[in-house]
C-alpha cells in the first residue's frame, strides 16, 4: 500500500500549474472528468429551488370514511343511503355495520363536508381524507 502521507506531502509541494497538469493526466488515464461533479453540484441547488418554488398541487377530490357508527345505527344507515345514490337498505346496513369503511370517493370538498355533516348529525364519526 502506498504511503499516503508521503503522497500528500508531494502533492502539497506542487504549484497550481503542476496540480492542473496532474488533474489532466489523471482524467486522461482514468477516463473521468473532474469538471462534471462540479457542474452537477452547481445545477442541483437550482433544481432544488425550482422544486421548492413550485406550488403544491391543491387536492381537489376527497374520500369520505365512516369511522364509527355511534349509538343511532338506523339514523346513520338512513343518511348513508341518502349520501350514496342507488344504495339499498341491506347494502347500507352492511356498510354501516362494517365501519370503518369508505363511503364515497372522488367527491369535491363541499360534497364531502356536506356528507360528513349529515352523517355526524346522526351520531356517527366521519373522516375526510
Amino acid at each position: 500500500m502506498a504511503d499516503l502521507d508521503a503522497l500528500v506531502d508531494q502533492l502539497s509541494k506542487l504549484t497550481i500549474l503542476e496540480a492542473s497538469e496532474l488533474v489532466k493526466k489523471l482524467e486522461a488515464k482514468w477516463g473521468v472528468s473532474a469538471a462534471a461533479p462540479v457542474a452537477v453540484a452547481a445545477a442541483a441547488p437550482a433544481g432544488a429551488q425550482q422544486a421548492a418554488a413550485a406550488p403544491a398541487e391543491e387536492k381537489t377530490t376527497f374520500a369520505v370514511y365512516l369511522k364509527e357508527i355511534g349509538p343511532n345505527k338506523i339514523a346513520v344507515i338512513k343518511e348513508v343511503r341518502a349520501a350514496i345514490a342507488g344504495l339499498g337498505l341491506a347494502e347500507a346496513k352492511a356498510l354501516v355495520e362494517g365501519a370503518p369503511k369508505l363511503l364515497k370517493d372522488g367527491v369535491s370538498k363541499e360534497e364531502a363536508e356536506e356528507i360528513k355533516k349529515k352523517i355526524e348529525a346522526a351520531g356517527a364519526k366521519v373522516e375526510i381524507k
